[in-house]
């Protein structure tokens, strides 16, 4: 029987994800339940209301300690909107987000600022999402400056501490972003990310803005530091190549909703929802020597008609 989940089947839905539900309870570090969020759009007539566009509904799961959990899907499914209302940075129109049994919606401004210490984000853009007019040292302590528990040497001693351990050299602390390639700037923001050692990353395409071999590294040194460290992953992609280099299990997200989730190597061996094995048949496949077959099929065709 398939692991995957395909929500078509409402009362298959139901069950599996009951079941998530219940042996991951004692266990999640994340846990999410029947979140929805919707947006009100501009009033297009004066006498009617506005409408209403559903960017989530009824989105349901859970990550356990040291496990990471992909979310694939294409622009305008979700995978976004989900990000933010993990990291509290929007709030849900129904439904809950809990961390280590917190409700993080439900906590006050204090309290939700002392929580940040154990979520943090890695953004999709190393050039956007890094301040040009500021050091690294005062990007990656940044963190350690809201939280405001922590003097200026030691910020100092952190910040080198985890520069480190993301590959880079503590006597870059005083540089700019400038100075840094793309995958440079990817690893000092993670470094912001890992200082106050969170619990849970939500990587937000963390690679799609890099090069192909330094999309490589980067998902190697996060896999490091989560063998290393104990990080709980939340991997927001479209690239099932990428999901499937990180995570341990995968939730497809369509039109607002989870349509299947399974381990990648079910996904990609046995996708049951039609929008996953688009995705699935979207992966490039590289089948060596193909090319040159193709060359030497028109080179004989060319030859034959010569002749």
């Amino acid at each position: 029987m398939s692991t995957t989940t395909n929500t078509n089947t409402n009362t298959n839905t139901n069950t599996n994800t009951n079941t998530n539900t219940n042996t991951a309870t004692t266990t999640a570090l994340l846990q999410v339940k029947d979140l929805v969020r919707e947006y009100t759009l501009p009033r297009e007539h004066l006498f009617r209301p506005p409408g209403t566009v559903q960017a989530l509904n009824g989105v349901s799961f859970s990550i356990a300690a040291g496990r990471s959990l992909g979310v694939v899907g294409e622009s305008g499914s979700g995978k976004s909107t989900l990000a933010r209302l993990v990291m509290a940075l929007d709030a849900p129109t129904a439904g809950t987000v809990e961390l280590l049994g917190r409700n993080l919606h439900q906590l006050p401004a204090e309290d939700l600022r002392q929580a940040r210490r154990d979520f943090q984000m890695v953004f999709q853009d190393p050039y956007g999402s890094l301040d040009p007019r500021q050091t690294v040292e005062r990007i990656i302590t940044e963190p350690l400056q809201a939280q405001g528990q922590a003097t200026r040497a030691e910020q100092r001693e952190q910040a080198g501490q985890v520069l480190a351990q993301v590959g880079l050299r503590t006597n870059d602390l005083g540089k700019y972003p400038h100075e840094f390639s793309g995958g440079q700037r990817q690893r000092i923001a993670i470094a912001r990310a890992l200082i106050t050692r969170p619990r849970l990353i939500v990587a937000d395409e963390p690679v799609s803005a890099l090069d192909v071999s330094v999309q490589a590294q980067v998902l190697n040194l996060m896999q490091d530091l989560q063998q290393q460290f104990g990080i709980t992953y939340m991997l927001i992609s479209h690239d099932l190549a990428v999901v499937n280099h990180l995570c341990d299990e995968v939730v497809v997200l369509y039109q607002g909703r989870i349509v299947e989730r399974g381990s990648p190597a079910e996904l990609f061996r046995n996708a049951q929802h039609p929008y996953t094995q688009s995705l699935v048949n979207a992966v490039p496949q590289v089948q060596p020597g193909r090319a040159r077959a193709r060359r030497a099929a028109a080179a004989a065709a060319a030859a034959a008609k010569i002749a």
